[in-house]
């Protein structure tokens, strides 16, 4: 089962993905950090979200 973090966390993830490729494509480094800086936090709410479920699966 899915959760919400997991959800988001990917959702983050992909939002980071296209503003990192947008920011290499109009030559814009701010954009193309904050890209990456939000792909890292997706990638850290998906696991947060993932151990959440492993817990709740083991109760």
């Amino acid at each position: 089962m899915v959760n919400r973090d997991q959800v988001a966390g990917i959702a983050k993830q992909m939002k980071g993905s296209v503003k990192q490729a947008a920011g290499k494509a109009t030559g814009n480094r701010r954009t193309q950090v904050e890209g990456a800086a939000d792909k890292i936090a997706g990638k850290v709410q998906k696991a947060y979200g993932d151990v959440k479920d492993k817990v709740k699966k083991a109760f």
